[in-house]
Protein backbone atom coordinates (compact mmCIF):
# COMPACT_ATOMS: atom_id res chain seq x y z
CA UNK A 1 0.00 0.00 0.00
CA UNK A 2 1.07 3.36 -0.97
CA UNK A 3 -0.29 6.75 0.39
CA UNK A 4 -0.61 10.28 -1.66
CA UNK A 5 -1.21 13.68 -0.54
CA UNK A 6 -2.99 16.02 -2.57
CA UNK A 7 -3.55 19.88 -2.46
CA UNK A 8 -5.41 20.60 -0.05
CA UNK A 9 -4.52 17.86 1.58
CA UNK A 10 -6.64 15.33 0.58
CA UNK A 11 -4.86 12.15 1.66
CA UNK A 12 -5.52 8.36 -0.10
CA UNK A 13 -4.20 5.12 -0.01
CA UNK A 14 -3.50 3.15 -2.46
CA UNK A 15 -3.57 -0.93 -2.63
CA UNK A 16 -3.55 -3.40 -5.31
CA UNK A 17 -1.72 -2.76 -9.34
CA UNK A 18 -4.90 -3.49 -11.45
CA UNK A 19 -5.60 -1.51 -14.62
CA UNK A 20 -8.81 -0.58 -12.88
CA UNK A 21 -9.13 2.02 -9.85
CA UNK A 22 -11.85 1.69 -7.45
CA UNK A 23 -12.18 5.26 -5.32
CA UNK A 24 -13.81 4.55 -2.16
CA UNK A 25 -15.49 7.40 -1.14
CA UNK A 26 -16.65 7.15 2.76
CA UNK A 27 -19.94 8.82 4.44
CA UNK A 28 -20.28 11.44 6.59
CA UNK A 29 -19.25 9.35 9.70
CA UNK A 30 -16.58 7.26 8.23
CA UNK A 31 -12.87 8.02 6.89
CA UNK A 32 -10.31 5.68 4.52
CA UNK A 33 -9.29 3.51 6.97
CA UNK A 34 -13.14 1.96 7.19
CA UNK A 35 -13.39 -0.16 4.44
CA UNK A 36 -10.29 -2.88 5.46
CA UNK A 37 -12.50 -5.80 4.22
CA UNK A 38 -13.34 -4.66 0.66
CA UNK A 39 -9.71 -3.47 -0.20
CA UNK A 40 -8.60 -6.48 0.66
CA UNK A 41 -11.44 -8.16 -2.06
CA UNK A 42 -10.52 -5.59 -4.44
CA UNK A 43 -7.05 -6.32 -4.25
CA UNK A 44 -6.60 -9.61 -4.19
CA UNK A 45 -9.37 -9.66 -7.48
CA UNK A 46 -7.46 -7.64 -9.45
CA UNK A 47 -8.47 -4.33 -8.86
CA UNK A 48 -6.58 -1.16 -7.43
CA UNK A 49 -8.19 -0.04 -4.63
CA UNK A 50 -7.91 3.83 -3.72
CA UNK A 51 -9.39 4.84 -0.18
CA UNK A 52 -9.71 8.52 0.24
CA UNK A 53 -10.37 10.47 3.63
CA UNK A 54 -12.60 13.38 2.20
CA UNK A 55 -11.80 16.80 2.75
CA UNK A 56 -11.97 17.50 6.32
CA UNK A 57 -11.70 14.29 7.23
CA UNK A 58 -8.76 11.92 8.54
CA UNK A 59 -5.28 13.81 7.37
CA UNK A 60 -7.47 15.87 4.66
CA UNK A 61 -7.61 19.39 5.11
CA UNK A 62 -11.28 20.70 4.64
CA UNK A 63 -12.74 23.16 1.35
CA UNK A 64 -13.81 26.25 1.82
CA UNK A 65 -16.78 26.54 1.32
CA UNK A 66 -17.66 22.94 2.18
CA UNK A 67 -19.98 22.23 -0.99
CA UNK A 68 -20.36 18.85 -2.24
CA UNK A 69 -18.98 20.54 -5.78
CA UNK A 70 -15.91 21.41 -3.96
CA UNK A 71 -15.40 18.27 -2.36
CA UNK A 72 -16.40 16.41 -6.03
CA UNK A 73 -13.19 18.76 -7.59
CA UNK A 74 -10.56 17.30 -4.72
CA UNK A 75 -11.76 13.72 -6.15
CA UNK A 76 -11.14 14.06 -9.66
CA UNK A 77 -7.38 15.32 -8.29
CA UNK A 78 -7.42 12.59 -7.14
CA UNK A 79 -8.19 10.48 -9.72
CA UNK A 80 -6.15 12.51 -12.15
CA UNK A 81 -2.90 11.53 -9.80
CA UNK A 82 -3.76 8.39 -9.20
CA UNK A 83 -4.01 8.03 -13.72
CA UNK A 84 -5.33 4.14 -13.91
CA UNK A 85 -6.55 3.50 -17.07
CA UNK A 86 -10.66 2.67 -15.92
CA UNK A 87 -11.94 4.58 -12.52
CA UNK A 88 -14.87 3.58 -11.13
CA UNK A 89 -16.12 5.46 -8.04
CA UNK A 90 -17.67 3.53 -5.05
CA UNK A 91 -19.43 6.34 -2.70
CA UNK A 92 -21.24 5.59 0.64
CA UNK A 93 -24.08 7.66 1.95
CA UNK A 94 -21.99 11.02 1.70
CA UNK A 95 -20.09 9.31 -1.04
CA UNK A 96 -22.43 8.22 -3.32
CA UNK A 97 -23.74 11.97 -3.73
CA UNK A 98 -20.08 13.16 -3.93
CA UNK A 99 -19.52 10.28 -6.93
CA UNK A 100 -22.84 11.39 -8.38
CA UNK A 101 -21.65 15.05 -8.07
CA UNK A 102 -18.46 13.77 -10.08
CA UNK A 103 -20.33 11.94 -12.59
CA UNK A 104 -22.78 15.77 -13.04
CA UNK A 105 -19.51 18.08 -13.52
CA UNK A 106 -17.25 15.25 -14.83
CA UNK A 107 -18.80 12.72 -16.73
CA UNK A 108 -16.01 11.90 -19.20
CA UNK A 109 -13.40 11.23 -16.05
CA UNK A 110 -15.39 7.84 -14.80
CA UNK A 111 -16.05 4.29 -16.23
CA UNK A 112 -18.67 2.78 -13.62
CA UNK A 113 -20.41 3.94 -10.50
CA UNK A 114 -21.02 1.88 -7.53
CA UNK A 115 -24.49 4.12 -5.49
CA UNK A 116 -24.20 2.52 -2.21
CA UNK A 117 -26.92 3.57 0.60
CA UNK A 118 -27.12 7.11 -1.04
CA UNK A 119 -29.78 9.14 -2.74
CA UNK A 120 -30.28 11.53 -5.54
CA UNK A 121 -32.02 14.55 -3.33
CA UNK A 122 -31.54 15.22 0.52
CA UNK A 123 -34.65 14.63 2.32
CA UNK A 124 -37.96 16.86 1.35
CA UNK A 125 -37.54 20.34 -0.83
CA UNK A 126 -38.44 21.80 2.16
CA UNK A 127 -36.19 24.70 4.09
CA UNK A 128 -37.73 24.11 6.98
CA UNK A 129 -37.67 20.72 6.80
CA UNK A 130 -33.49 21.16 6.00
CA UNK A 131 -33.27 23.47 8.98
CA UNK A 132 -34.54 20.73 11.24
CA UNK A 133 -32.85 18.32 10.39
CA UNK A 134 -29.12 19.67 10.83
CA UNK A 135 -30.65 21.55 13.84
CA UNK A 136 -31.47 18.00 15.41
CA UNK A 137 -28.08 16.45 14.37
CA UNK A 138 -25.91 19.14 15.53
CA UNK A 139 -28.00 19.70 19.19
CA UNK A 140 -25.72 17.11 20.87
CA UNK A 141 -22.98 18.95 19.96
CA UNK A 142 -23.97 21.97 20.88
CA UNK A 143 -25.15 20.87 24.59
CA UNK A 144 -21.26 19.81 24.75
CA UNK A 145 -21.29 16.41 23.83
CA UNK A 146 -18.39 14.84 21.99
CA UNK A 147 -18.26 13.06 18.69
CA UNK A 148 -17.59 9.77 20.34
CA UNK A 149 -20.79 10.30 22.04
CA UNK A 150 -22.68 11.24 19.44
CA UNK A 151 -21.56 8.17 17.38
CA UNK A 152 -22.47 5.50 20.00
CA UNK A 153 -26.14 7.17 19.32
CA UNK A 154 -26.52 7.10 16.13
CA UNK A 155 -24.17 3.80 15.04
CA UNK A 156 -26.57 2.38 17.32
CA UNK A 157 -29.95 2.90 15.26
CA UNK A 158 -27.74 2.69 11.86
CA UNK A 159 -27.09 -1.47 11.64
CA UNK A 160 -28.63 -4.16 10.84
CA UNK A 161 -29.50 -7.53 13.32
CA UNK A 162 -26.30 -9.15 12.25
CA UNK A 163 -24.34 -6.23 12.88
CA UNK A 164 -21.35 -7.42 15.04
CA UNK A 165 -19.96 -5.83 17.91
CA UNK A 166 -16.73 -5.27 16.15
CA UNK A 167 -18.25 -3.70 13.58
CA UNK A 168 -20.35 -1.29 15.49
CA UNK A 169 -17.32 -0.45 17.78
CA UNK A 170 -15.11 0.15 14.16
CA UNK A 171 -18.06 2.76 12.64
CA UNK A 172 -18.19 4.25 16.33
CA UNK A 173 -14.67 5.00 16.21
CA UNK A 174 -14.84 6.19 12.83
CA UNK A 175 -17.56 8.72 13.52
CA UNK A 176 -16.16 9.72 16.81
CA UNK A 177 -12.60 10.78 15.11
CA UNK A 178 -14.78 13.30 12.52
CA UNK A 179 -14.20 17.17 13.63
CA UNK A 180 -17.08 18.42 15.04
CA UNK A 181 -16.41 20.98 12.54
CA UNK A 182 -16.19 18.63 9.67
CA UNK A 183 -19.43 17.49 10.66
CA UNK A 184 -21.59 20.95 11.11
CA UNK A 185 -20.04 21.33 7.62
CA UNK A 186 -20.38 18.08 5.88
CA UNK A 187 -24.32 18.52 6.93
CA UNK A 188 -24.56 21.70 5.57
CA UNK A 189 -23.47 20.23 2.39
CA UNK A 190 -25.78 17.68 2.14
CA UNK A 191 -28.91 19.19 2.55
CA UNK A 192 -28.10 21.41 -0.07
CA UNK A 193 -28.07 18.12 -2.60
CA UNK A 194 -30.83 17.38 -5.28
CA UNK A 195 -29.13 15.52 -8.75
CA UNK A 196 -32.11 13.93 -8.93
CA UNK A 197 -32.49 15.61 -12.78
CA UNK A 198 -28.45 14.22 -13.48
CA UNK A 199 -29.83 10.09 -12.96
CA UNK A 200 -31.09 10.25 -17.05
CA UNK A 201 -27.63 11.64 -18.34
CA UNK A 202 -25.66 9.08 -16.58
CA UNK A 203 -24.17 6.69 -19.32
CA UNK A 204 -21.50 4.36 -17.34
CA UNK A 205 -21.93 1.02 -15.63
CA UNK A 206 -23.91 1.92 -12.56
CA UNK A 207 -25.17 -0.38 -9.43
CA UNK A 208 -27.37 0.80 -6.86
CA UNK A 209 -26.43 -1.01 -3.55
CA UNK A 210 -28.96 -0.71 -1.00
CA UNK A 211 -29.19 -2.91 2.49
CA UNK A 212 -32.93 -4.35 3.90
CA UNK A 213 -32.71 -2.53 7.13
CA UNK A 214 -31.00 0.75 6.16
CA UNK A 215 -33.21 3.49 7.63
CA UNK A 216 -31.52 6.10 6.34
CA UNK A 217 -31.44 5.16 2.53
CA UNK A 218 -33.88 2.46 2.64
CA UNK A 219 -34.23 0.18 -0.72
CA UNK A 220 -37.05 1.60 -2.19
CA UNK A 221 -34.90 4.98 -2.53
CA UNK A 222 -32.19 3.09 -3.88
CA UNK A 223 -34.27 1.02 -6.35
CA UNK A 224 -36.22 3.86 -7.87
CA UNK A 225 -32.54 5.42 -8.36
CA UNK A 226 -31.47 2.55 -10.70
CA UNK A 227 -35.08 2.85 -12.59
CA UNK A 228 -33.88 6.42 -13.97
CA UNK A 229 -30.52 5.90 -14.44
CA UNK A 230 -30.15 4.03 -17.73
CA UNK A 231 -29.24 0.31 -17.74
CA UNK A 232 -28.75 0.62 -13.92
CA UNK A 233 -28.66 -2.56 -11.67
CA UNK A 234 -29.96 -3.10 -8.69
CA UNK A 235 -29.68 -5.62 -5.21
CA UNK A 236 -30.32 -4.82 -2.04
CA UNK A 237 -28.21 -6.79 1.12
CA UNK A 238 -30.06 -8.79 3.61
CA UNK A 239 -30.68 -8.30 6.91
CA UNK A 240 -27.75 -5.67 6.48
CA UNK A 241 -28.31 -1.75 7.94
CA UNK A 242 -26.77 1.59 6.61
CA UNK A 243 -22.76 0.36 7.43
CA UNK A 244 -23.03 -2.72 5.40
CA UNK A 245 -19.62 -2.88 4.42
CA UNK A 246 -18.77 -3.56 7.63
CA UNK A 247 -22.04 -5.20 9.38
CA UNK A 248 -21.80 -7.31 6.77
CA UNK A 249 -18.59 -7.22 4.37
CA UNK A 250 -18.65 -11.02 2.28
CA UNK A 251 -22.18 -10.45 1.27
CA UNK A 252 -21.13 -6.91 0.38
CA UNK A 253 -18.26 -7.40 -1.30
CA UNK A 254 -19.26 -10.48 -3.29
CA UNK A 255 -22.60 -7.86 -4.68
CA UNK A 256 -19.49 -5.77 -5.61
CA UNK A 257 -17.38 -7.65 -6.91
CA UNK A 258 -19.60 -9.43 -9.18
CA UNK A 259 -20.69 -6.03 -10.55
CA UNK A 260 -17.29 -5.17 -11.01
CA UNK A 261 -16.12 -8.46 -12.92
CA UNK A 262 -18.94 -8.25 -15.17
CA UNK A 263 -18.16 -4.53 -16.71
CA UNK A 264 -15.00 -4.41 -15.59
CA UNK A 265 -12.99 -7.52 -15.92
CA UNK A 266 -9.51 -7.33 -13.94
CA UNK A 267 -6.66 -7.38 -15.84
CA UNK A 268 -2.82 -6.63 -14.68
CA UNK A 269 -1.88 -2.88 -15.22
CA UNK A 270 -0.84 -2.22 -19.29
CA UNK A 271 2.16 0.09 -17.51
CA UNK A 272 3.28 0.62 -14.37
CA UNK A 273 1.32 2.55 -12.02
CA UNK A 274 2.82 5.83 -11.57
CA UNK A 275 4.90 6.68 -8.22
CA UNK A 276 2.46 7.46 -5.22
CA UNK A 277 4.45 8.93 -2.11
CA UNK A 278 2.93 11.06 0.00
CA UNK A 279 3.06 14.64 -1.83
CA UNK A 280 1.39 17.84 -2.51
CA UNK A 281 0.22 18.98 -6.21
Amino acid sequence: MSSGLLQPRMMFDVTGHGDTAIFLLHGIGGNRHTWPALIDALSQAGYCAVACDLPGYGASAAVAPYTLEQVALSCLQCMDTVGARRAVLLGHSMGGMVAQTVAALAPDSIDGLVLYATSAAFGRPDGNWQRDFVRQRTAPLDAGRSMSELAQDLVARMVGPDASAQSITAAVAAMGAVPPETYRAALGALVAFDRRADLPNIAVPTLALAAENDGNAPPAVLQKMAQRIPGAEYVCLPRAGHLAHLETPAAFNAAALAFLSRHFPAAPATSPMPPRPSRFL
